[in-house]
């Protein structure tokens, strides 16, 4: 706004010169006009391009006092005597910079430089008004800098809330595909070690348990291979019940109960509902050697409920690692929570999601 402001007023100037030269009027020097304005012009524009938001206060400083200059001398050289209307500009560009106080004071200086220079002029009623209309150019000058500047303020914090909004998103998202391929790739590898550990050991005992425990360990490869390539897609398409059943084919130490319908339950939570449900059963067989694996899904219209049980050694005095942890995260997203007891005889993993809402 700063230079839009000065651009008009030089132009206002440059052309009361030019009719004050056509017609004699005055002692002005057009040339001098002229190329003193030009600077004016090129100082502005310069200063636009270079810092297009906010000059910094040292540059501001010599800028400004290069401008005041400029002002003098090009009031100097006009014959029209318009050209100290410029000095308007000085208050209106240190608000920009320097705020209002700073602003005000050099208003107040401006105007007693005008009326010091202006001789006699409580004796003339022409240069009286000219001096008020004066003061009411500074007055508005500062006005209207003061709302450019809240304008310019506003839309700076607006674009920051954005940036940070944005910011703060990507790390959510990078979470989220965090959790996602521990929770695929974890458990799917999980299960290709146990089936090709049980294939090295009953290579030779029994052939065919070997080499059913090496298809399986394929299966599950593939199977990872396309739930990654699955993980970019919509959630919308998720369907919890063919999910577990997925989840839970071919291991025959794994039951799952299903009871209710996942109507009512936002995808978020049957989401997570599942990924609790893929970490439960990776954990318990990656940790307490369990031989006996329980999933029970129960939704109803109140809560959705997973329960994970195994007959395992439990945890013992392990820490949580980051799959408990991105389950925990994922769970209270949905609004639920993660109960775990673990004892020398099994794990119980519940987790809780009330139903969505409607009214």
């Amino acid at each position: 706004m700063h230079t839009w402001v000065s651009l008009v007023l030089c132009a206002a100037v440059l052309v009361a010169g030019v009719y004050a030269a056509v017609l004699g009027l005055g002692t002005g020097t057009l040339p001098l006009l002229v190329g003193g304005l030009a600077v004016l012009v090129t100082v502005d524009v310069v200063e636009a391009r270079r810092y297009p938001v906010r000059t910094p206060k040292p540059v501001a400083a010599a800028l400004l006092a290069v401008r005041a200059a400029l002002y003098v001398g090009v009031s100097f050289v006009d014959g029209s005597g318009l050209a100290r209307v410029l000095l308007v500009l000085v208050p209106f560009a240190a608000y920009f910079a320097f705020g209002r106080t700073v602003a005000v004071w050099l208003a107040a200086v401006c105007l007693a430089v005008a009326v010091v220079s202006t001789p006699e002029w409580y004796a003339h009623a022409e240069r009286v008004s000219d001096l008020v209309m004066f003061a009411v150019g500074l007055v508005l000058a500062v006005a209207t800098a003061a709302v450019a500047v809240r304008e310019r303020d506003g839309r700076i914090r607006l674009q920051e809330s954005h940036r940070t909004v944005a910011e703060l998103s990507a790390e959510a998202e990078r979470a989220r595909v965090a959790r996602d391929l521990h929770d695929d790739l974890g458990h799917h590898l999980t299960a290709i070690v146990v089936q090709l550990e049980k294939a090295a050991a009953f290579h030779d005992r029994e052939p065919g348990t070997a080499k059913a425990a090496v298809l399986d360990a394929e299966r599950s490869a593939r199977r990872a291979l396309t739930e990654v390539r699955e993980s970019v897609r919509s959630l919308r398409s998720f369907h919890l019940l063919a999910a577990l059943d997925d989840l839970v084919a071919g291991q025959d130490d794994v039951t799952l109960t299903v009871s209710g319908s996942p109507e009512g339950h936002g995808t978020g939570a049957l989401h997570a509902l599942y990924r609790a449900a893929q970490e439960g059963i990776t954990n318990s067989r990656r940790h307490s050697g369990a031989t006996s694996i329980a999933v029970a899904v129960d939704l109803d219209a109140e809560q959705a409920r997973l329960t994970v049980a195994d007959d395992g050694r439990g945890m013992g005095t392990a820490e949580e690692g980051f799959g408990l942890l991105g389950m925990r995260e994922r769970v209270a997203l949905a609004g639920g929570r993660v109960d775990l007891a673990s004892t020398s005889s099994g794990t119980r993993l519940t987790v809780t999601i009330p139903a969505a809402r409607t009214w």
